[in-house]
């Protein structure tokens, strides 16, 4: 079975180095290809994580959406989960 997890973890070595783009450009392709990823917890947290590669590169606008994807994806979750509260307080800190 095909997965993106290696798209994933590539997208967020990016991150960590601080390369917005490239990390934006790993996310998309797990976003671009929801059918393999299907219910796979990284088809989420792409949103996510885009957002955060979009904050890097100063993209409020871009970054701002994909956090509201990611936060309507989990509307329904507990409240209290450390990643959920986390991405709350992140997308705040963009208004």
């Amino acid at each position: 079975m095909p997965n993106l997890y290696p798209v994933y973890v590539r997208g967020e070595a990016y991150l960590a180095a601080h390369k917005g783009s490239a990390a934006a450009a790993e996310f998309q392709k797990i976003l671009d290809h929801r059918g393999i990823v299907v219910n796979e917890p990284i088809s989420a947290l792409a949103h996510l994580q885009l957002g955060r590669a979009y904050a890097t590169q100063g993209d409020t606008a871009k970054s701002r959406a994909a956090y509201r994807d990611f936060l309507e994806l989990w509307r329904d979750a507990d409240p209290d989960i450390p990643i959920l509260r986390q991405a709350k307080a992140e997308y705040e800190k963009l208004k």
